[in-house]
């Protein structure tokens, strides 16, 4: 029982923590990316999945190489800053990029994307 008791736990948590990155994640940007991506504009659903695949990256690594619960969450948090950073660079280095979401820029969804699976592989990568 105890195996199922700790996949339960992990897999929770994991949902729990992806969560509650996507409610940050969409907060942090200066756009409404779930109503944007209601509209139908491409863009900031392509930005938004990678984010959340990179993170989820991350969550995987954390659970893979992390004994106990507790590491795995002081993991994800820290992954949490990390892509949030990511974003803050990458929005400061590329003038309107905010607009251009917004605008449906389906070349720059697919940048903003790319670079946020790409930190989160790394950040995964550096877990291991």
């Amino acid at each position: 029982m105890l195996p199922f008791l700790n996949y339960a736990a992990y897999l929770l948590s994991a949902f729990a923590l992806l969560g509650v990155f996507a409610v940050a994640y969409t907060r942090l940007t200066p756009y409404d990316e779930i109503g944007l991506i209601r509209a139908g504009k491409l863009a900031p659903a392509i930005s938004l999945g990678g984010a959340l695949i990179g993170f989820s990256l991350t969550l995987a690594s954390s659970i893979q190489h992390n004994d106990t619960l507790l590491m795995f969450a002081v993991w994800a948090a820290s992954a949490m800053v990390v892509q949030a950073l990511a974003y803050a660079l990458l929005a400061r280095a590329i003038p309107r990029m905010a607009e251009c979401l917004a605008d449906d820029n389906v070349a720059m969804g697919a940048l903003m994307g790319c670079v946020s699976l790409v930190v989160g592989l790394i950040n995964a990568a550096c877990l291991s």
